[in-house]
C-alpha cells in the first residue's frame, strides 16, 4: 500500500509570522471564468522578523499577474504553484511597505468549494481554514490579523448584490453595465473570516435595538423563492443576540449582521465576521418542508455563528491547533442557549441527553479510533481533518467542566477577565484556561490534560457500605487507554456530581474532585444502603466502569431527581440486555410503562427513555464487533417493547395530537417526538394492523415533522404502502432540494427489514438518479453518506458489498471535493474492531483506495492513519 503520508505540522514548531499586516485593500472584479483580484497590503515586521527576511506568501489555483512594492513594479521574487517569496525587500524590510498583486483565478472550476466559488450563478467565498489562498496571494495564517476595505465589482444584470464584511461605505454605477460596493470592516481579523457574496439575491431584514441603545440592522440574504422561509432563521439571530447580552454581557459590535444562504457548502455555516455564509439546510424552514429538528438545529447553528462573533471573531485563535478554543468554547455557548430556550428544567434535561447521544455516538468512537486526538491537537497534516465532533463536541464538555468547577458566576468572571485580556487578539487554549483560574483564584494546573491528551477518560467505580457503623466508601479510579504518540496518560481533573438515593431522602448532591489516580471518600450517618447516582447531567465526559445491579438500575431509571441519568440507568439497563442477546423482562416492561404513563414527564423526555442506544454506541462495547449480530439483538429487543405496551402505545398516539397551527416550540415539539416514536412502535409490533394509520397520518399531516415520520415508519418497517408514499413526497416536493435531500436520505438510511435485503441495490439506484449530484455535498451526504456512516446494518454486509461501495464513492469524491471524500473515507477507520469476515473486505477496500496515486493530502491522511501509518 501507499504510505507516503503529506507534511506534518506541529504545535511546538509554532513561530510567530516574520511579517504582519497592517491594512488590506481587495479591489475584486468579478466573473466566473476569470475573477480578477487586485490586492493592496500594509505589511509590517512581525514578532520573529530578522532583517532581510523574504516575505513568502501562499497561494493556490493563481494566475499571478504582476507585483509591486511601495509603487514600483518589482522582479526580486520566486513564484511557485504554492508560493509567491519576495526576496530584497526596501530597508531590509525593517519598516512598513505596501505590496500590491494582481492575480486572477476561475470560480467556475472550484469545485472544492474552498476560496471563491460559483453556486447556481452566485459568488460565495470559504475561507477557513486555508481558503483564502485560492484568491489572492497571502500570509493565510489566522494569527496574521489586519483590517480590511474591499470593493467589489461585477455585472449588475448578474449581480445585483455585492456583500462583503463589515459596513458599506458607499456603492456606485460603473460604465459597460457594471457596479461597484466598498465594504469596510473596522475590527482587525484573519484572513479565514474574509467573505464575500454576489448575485441575485433578497433579503428579509429587521431593525433592533442592543442594550447600549444603538441600533443594528440585521439581514438573511437568499435566493427569492426562499424568502418565505427565513422568519424562523431571524427569529433565531435576534434571540441569540438578546440572550448573549444577557448572559455574557456582549454586544452586537457591527452596524449590521448579515446571513446568506447557499445549497453548495462544505460545512453547516461560517462565522464570516458580520457576514454569516449557511448551509441552506440551516437557515430555510417552514412547517410544510421544515421537521421540528430542522427547526431546532437552524436555531442552534444560528446562535452558533452569531456566539462566533466574540468567541472566535473578536479573540481568534493563535494558530489552528488551537480549533476548540474558538470551536469547543462557541458550541458549549450555543447548547446553553438552545437549553434555556427549552423554557423549563425538563426541557434542559432533554437537551443536554441529545448533546450527550450525539457526543457518544460519535466522539466515543473517534477518541478509541486511529483519528483520535485531543482537543488540541499535537499535529496534524491536513487541517480540514480536524474539524472533529473531538475538537466541537468534546471541546464543548471541557469548557463545561470549567463551569461546574467554577459555578456560573465564576464562569461568567472568566469569560469577563479573557474579553478584557484578549480582545483583538490571536490566542492559545492557554490564555482562556489562565483567564478562568486567575478570575476564580482556582489552580486548574492538572486541568490542562484535557487539552493534551487523546481518549475517553475511563473512571472504575467501587463502593463499600458497612450497615454497623451506617457510613458508605466510594472509591473512584480512573485510567485512559493508550494512545498513538501517547503510551502513558496522566491523571486528569473530573467534576463529578453524585447523590446517595435513600427511601429518607435526605442526602443532597455533592460535587467531587478527582485528581488523582485513585480517590477514596467517606460518607456518614447513611442509615441504609444508598444507591449511587453518579456523573450527574454527565458532569464530566467519560465512561463509567461500574457494574450496577439491575435492581439499582431500575431504582435509578424510576426515582432519580436526575433526569439525565434517570435516562441514563434505561440506556445501561438495555444495551446489558442486548449485548447480552435478552429480551426486556417483565420489571423493565413495567418501568417503561410506569415511566409512559407518568404525568410528570415531559413527552419529549419519554421519547428520548424509549429510544434504545445506539449501534455504534454498542459497538464500543465490545471488543470484537459482530454488526449483523448487534442489530439483530437490538432489533428483537425493540420488538419485544413494541409489543408488550401496545395497549400504551394506542393510548398514547391519541393523547400526543398537537391541534391547531404548527407550533415550533418545545412543547408541541416533545408532544410530536413522542407521537411519532409510538407510531413506529406499532409499527414495530404490526405493520399490518397499523400500516393505515400512518399512511392516514402521511396523507393528512399539514407540517413535515408529521408527514415524514410517517413515511419513515412506513419505509423502515417495509410496509406496501411504502412506495406509493415515497412516490407522492417526490412529486410534491422535486422543487424543494431540501425536502428532496430527505427523500433521498430516508431511502439510503433504511436498515434491512424482514423479507428485504441490504439497501445497497436501492443505494446505487439513488446514485443515478437525476436529481442526484455528485458535486453538491447536501446531496452526497443524504445518499452516499447516509448510507456509509449513517445505515451499519446495511453497511456491514459478510461479502463486503458495501465496502467496495464505499471504494468507489471516495475515489470518485475525492478529485471533486476532497474535504467530503474524508468525511467518508473515515467510515472505516475503526475497521480492526471488526470481526471477521467484516474486517478483510473492509482492509481489501481500504488497501484499494490507498492504492490510488491521485489521493488528496485530506483522503491520503485518513487512509494513511486507518492503516497505524
Amino acid at each position: 500500500m501507499k504510505t507516503d503520508l503529506p507534511q506534518s505540522f506541529r504545535r511546538l514548531e509554532y513561530r510567530p509570522p516574520v511579517y504582519t499586516f497592517d491594512q488590506v485593500e481587495l479591489d475584486i472584479a468579478l466573473d466566473p471564468a476569470r475573477t480578477i483580484v487586485k490586492s493592496r497590503i500594509e505589511v509590517l515586521p512581525g514578532k520573529s522578523f530578522e532583517p532581510g527576511s523574504p516575505l513568502i506568501l501562499v497561494g493556490h489555483e493563481l494566475e499571478f499577474v504582476s507585483l509591486r512594492i511601495n509603487g514600483e513594479a518589482y522582479r526580486h521574487f520566486k513564484l511557485t504553484p504554492e508560493t509567491l517569496t519576495i526576496h530584497s525587500l526596501p530597508k531590509e524590510g525593517k519598516e512598513k511597505f505596501v505590496v500590491e498583486i494582481i492575480c486572477v483565478c476561475v470560480p467556475e472550476r472550484n469545485t472544492s468549494l474552498m476560496g471563491l466559488y460559483v453556486s447556481n450563478g452566485n459568488f460565495f467565498t470559504q475561507c477557513e481554514a486555508e481558503g483564502f489562498r485560492k484568491i489572492t496571494y497571502f500570509l493565510d495564517r489566522p494569527d496574521v490579523m489586519a483590517r480590511y476595505r474591499v470593493i467589489l465589482r461585477a455585472r449588475e444584470v448578474e449581480c445585483p448584490v455585492l456583500l462583503s464584511n463589515g459596513n458599506l461605505l458607499n456603492t456606485e454605477r460603473l460604465p459597460n453595465g457594471w457596479h461597484s460596493a466598498t465594504w469596510e470592516d473596522p475590527f482587525p481579523k484573519p484572513s479565514y473570516l474574509f467573505a464575500l457574496v454576489a448575485g441575485k439575491l433578497e433579503c428579509i431584514e429587521e431593525t433592533i435595538t442592543t442594550s447600549s441603545g444603538a441600533k443594528k440592522l440585521l439581514q438573511i440574504w437568499v435566493e427569492p423563492h426562499d424568502l418565505k422561509k427565513t422568519r424562523h432563521a431571524m427569529d433565531s439571530l435576534i434571540a441569540s443576540i438578546h440572550w448573549d447580552e444577557r448572559r455574557f454581557g456582549l454586544e452586537l459590535d457591527l452596524e449590521r449582521l448579515m446571513i446568506v444562504a447557499v445549497s453548495d457548502f462544505n460545512m453547516g455555516a461560517m462565522e464570516n465576521k458580520g457576514l454569516n455564509i449557511f448551509n441552506t439546510k440551516f437557515v430555510l424552514a417552514q412547517p410544510e418542508t421544515a421537521t421540528d429538528a430542522d427547526f431546532a438545529n437552524i436555531e442552534s447553528v444560528v446562535a452558533h455563528e452569531y456566539f462566533h462573533n466574540w468567541t472566535g471573531n473578536r479573540v481568534t485563535c493563535q494558530d489552528w491547533f488551537q480549533l476548540s478554543l474558538k470551536e469547543g468554547l462557541t458550541v458549549f455557548r450555543d447548547q446553553e442557549f438552545s437549553a434555556d430556550q427549552m423554557g423549563s428544567e425538563s426541557g434542559r434535561a432533554v437537551k443536554r441527553i441529545e448533546d450527550v447521544r450525539l457526543l457518544r455516538q460519535l466522539q466515543f468512537p473517534e477518541d478509541a479510533g486511529p483519528m483520535a486526538h485531543p482537543i488540541r491537537p499535537d499535529e496534524y497534516q491536513e487541517i480540514n481533518n480536524f474539524y472533529t465532533v473531538t475538537v466541537y463536541e468534546k471541546g464543548s464538555e471541557v469548557v463545561r467542566m470549567y463551569q461546574t468547577l467554577l459555578g456560573k458566576e465564576g464562569f461568567r468572571k472568566g469569560m469577563d477577565l479573557y474579553f478584557k485580556r484578549h480582545d483583538g487578539q490571536a490566542v492559545t487554549c492557554d490564555d482562556f484556561l489562565m483567564a478562568m483560574a486567575d478570575a476564580n483564584s482556582k489552580d486548574l494546573t492538572q486541568f490542562t490534560n484535557w487539552y493534551s491528551q487523546a481518549g475517553t477518560p475511563r473512571v472504575k467505580v467501587q463502593e463499600h457500605y458497612d450497615p454497623t457503623t451506617k457510613q458508605y466508601q466510594l472509591t473512584l479510579t480512573q485510567s485512559c487507554a493508550p494512545r498513538p504518540g501517547q503510551p502513558e496518560k496522566k491523571p486528569f481533573h473530573f467534576p463529578l456530581k453524585m447523590r446517595l438515593l435513600t427511601r429518607a431522602n435526605d442526602q443532597q448532591e455533592q460535587l467531587l474532585e478527582l485528581t488523582q489516580a485513585s480517590q477514596t471518600w467517606t460518607f456518614d450517618n447513611i442509615a441504609e444502603r444508598p444507591v449511587l447516582s453518579i456523573n450527574r447531567n454527565f458532569s464530566a465526559p467519560i465512561q463509567l466502569d461500574f457494574e450496577q445491579s439491575e435492581a439499582d438500575l431500575l431504582t435509578l431509571f424510576s426515582n432519580d431527581d436526575d433526569a439525565f441519568n434517570r435516562w441514563e440507568a434505561g440506556q445501561k439497563f438495555a444495551m446489558q440486555m442486548i449485548l447480552n442477546g435478552r429480551l426486556p423482562d417483565a420489571q423493565l416492561i413495567q418501568a417503561y410503562r410506569n415511566l409512559l404513563l407518568d404525568p410528570a414527564l415531559d413527552p419529549a423526555f419519554k421519547a428520548l427513555a424509549l429510544m434504545l442506544p445506539a449501534e455504534s454506541y454498542l459497538y464500543e462495547q465490545c471488543k470484537s464487533v459482530d454488526p449483523q449480530k448487534i442489530f439483530t439483538a437490538r432489533r428483537a429487543f425493540r420488538r419485544e417493547l413494541a409489543n408488550q405496551l401496545q395497549l400504551e402505545w394506542t393510548a398514547l398516539y391519541q393523547q400526543m395530537q398537537t391541534p391547531g397551527p404548527f407550533k415550533a416550540n418545545g412543547v408541541d415539539a416533545g408532544k410530536r417526538a413522542l407521537k411519532n416514536l409510538v407510531l413506529s412502535m406499532l409499527l414495530e409490533a404490526s405493520p399490518a394492523v397499523w400500516t393505515p394509520m400512518a399512511t392516514h397520518q402521511y396523507e393528512i399531516a399539514d407540517n413535515m415533522t408529521d408527514r415524514y415520520a410517517a413515511l419513515s415508519a412506513l419505509v423502515v418497517h417495509g410496509s406496501r404502502a411504502a412506495q406509493d408514499c415515497l412516490i407522492d413526497f417526490y412529486n410534491r416536493f422535486a422543487n424543494d432540494a431540501l425536502v428532496i435531500d430527505k427523500w433521498f436520505g430516508l431511502q439510503s438510511s433504511r436498515p434491512p427489514v424482514d423479507g428485504l435485503e441490504s439497501t445497497l441495490l436501492e443505494v446505487k439506484k439513488l446514485r443515478e438518479h437525476a436529481a442526484f449530484k455528485l458535486n453538491n455535498p447536501n446531496r452526497v451526504h443524504s445518499v452516499i453518506h447516509a448510507f456509509c456512516l449513517n445505515n451499519p446494518a446495511s453497511f456491514h454486509q459478510s461479502d463486503g458489498g458495501g465496502y467496495e461501495f464505499w471504494a468507489d464513492s471516495v475515489l470518485a469524491l475525492d478529485p471533486i471535493n476532497p474535504q467530503v471524500a474524508a468525511r467518508l473515507a473515515r467510515a472505516l477507520d475503526r475497521w480492526r474492531l471488526f470481526a471477521q469476515p467484516y474486517q478483510d473486505c473492509m482492509k481489501a477496500a481500504l488497501e484499494r483506495v490507498s492504492a490510488c496515486q491521485t489521493l488528496s493530502p485530506d483522503v491520503r491522511e485518513v487512509i494513511g492513519k486507518a492503516f497505524g501509518s
